[in-house]
C-alpha cells in the first residue's frame, strides 16, 4: 500500500467524514514516506497504484475515484461517480462531480459535472463551466466565467472565455476563439482561426471559419456561411442559405439572406455555391 487513511477526520455539511491521507512510500517528484495528504472518505477514493495522489486541502468523496498519475490538490473538491485518471490535474477550487471524467493531460480548476469530458491536454479554469453532455478535449481552453454545455465540443486548438457560452450541438473547433457575451449553439460550427465576441450568436447549422470576426450584437444562423476574411458587426443578421466570404464586412442593420451572396472579389471572381445568387445589401 502507498498510503493509509489517518485518525484525522472532518465532516461536511452532508455528513460525510473525510479522513486525512499519509503517505507510507516516497511517490517520486509527488511526496515523501511520512507526508499528510488531503481528504478522502474512503479508500475506494485514492488508487493504491501508481503515482496518483490527493494532497493539500482537496477533497474526494462519495463513489469518486483518482487513479494513474491524477493529482487533485489546492481545495479542490471531487466527488458524485466521477473518475480523474491519466495525467490530469484537478486543483485551484474546482468542483468535479455527477457522473464527470477528466482524463489525460487534463487541467481543471472550474466546474466541471454532470456527464461532461474534459481530456487530451485541455484546461478548465477560473470560473468556467463544463456540463451536461459537453466534451472540452485536444489542446482547447475555457476560461473566465465561460460556459460549455449541452452536447457541444470545444476541441483542438480552441478558446472561450469571458462569459461566453456554447451549448447544444455546437462545435468549436481549430484555433476559434468565443469570447465576451458571444453564443454559440444549436448545430452551429465555428473553426479556423474565426474569433467570435461582443454579443453576437452564431446559431442553427451555420458555419463560421477562416479568419472571420463576427462581433458587436451580429448574428448569423439559418444554413448561412461566413468564412474568408470577412467580418460581420453591428446588428447585421447573415442568415438562410446565405453566404459571405473573402474581405465583405456586414454591418450596420444589414440583412443577408436566403440565397444571396456577397464577397469583396470582383464579382467576376466570385465562386458562390451552387444556385446561389448576388444580393445587394441594404442598411
Amino acid at each position: 500500500m502507498k498510503y493509509k487513511l489517518t485518525k484525522t477526520s472532518k465532516t461536511l455539511l452532508n455528513g460525510t467524514v473525510l479522513y486525512q491521507i499519509q503517505a507510507l512510500i516516497d511517490i517520486p517528484n509527488v511526496c515523501k514516506k511520512g507526508d499528510l495528504g488531503g481528504w478522502i472518505q474512503s479508500k475506494k477514493n485514492l488508487s493504491q497504484d501508481g503515482p496518483c495522489w490527493v494532497s493539500d486541502n482537496a477533497y474526494v468523496w462519495g463513489d469518486a475515484h483518482v487513479s494513474g498519475n491524477a493529482q487533485v490538490y489546492g481545495y479542490a473538491q471531487v466527488y458524485g461517480y466521477t473518475q480523474v485518471s491519466g495525467h490530469a490535474h484537478v486543483y485551484g477550487e474546482a468542483h468535479v462531480y455527477g457522473h464527470a471524467l477528466v482524463w489525460g493531460g487534463a487541467h481543471v480548476s472550474g466546474n466541471v459535472y454532470d456527464d461532461a469530458r474534459v481530456f487530451d491536454t485541455a484546461w478548465v479554469y477560473g470560473k468556467a463551466h463544463v456540463s451536461g453532455n459537453a466534451q472540452v478535449y485536444g489542446e482547447a481552453q475555457v476560461r473566465g466565467k465561460a460556459q460549455v454545455y449541452g452536447k457541444a465540443h470545444v476541441s483542438g486548438n480552441a478558446q472561450v472565455y469571458g462569459e461566453a457560452r456554447v451549448w447544444g450541438n455546437a462545435r468549436v473547433f481549430g484555433k476559434a476563439q468565443v469570447s465576451g457575451d458571444a453564443r454559440v449553439f444549436g448545430k452551429a460550427q465555428v473553426f479556423g482561426k474565426a474569433h467570435i465576441w461582443g454579443e453576437a450568436h452564431i446559431w442553427g447549422e451555420a458555419q463560421v471559419f477562416g479568419y472571420v470576426q463576427v462581433y458587436g450584437e451580429a448574428q448569423v444562423h439559418g444554413l448561412a456561411h461566413v468564412y474568408g476574411e470577412a467580418q460581420v458587426s453591428g446588428n447585421a443578421q447573415v442568415y438562410g442559405n446565405a453566404q459571405v466570404w473573402d474581405n465583405a464586412h456586414i454591418y450596420g442593420y444589414a440583412r443577408v439572406s436566403g440565397n444571396a451572396w456577397s464577397t469583396a472579389r470582383p464579382r467576376s471572381q466570385a465562386r458562390p455555391r451552387s444556385g446561389a445568387r448576388p444580393m445587394s445589401i441594404s442598411q
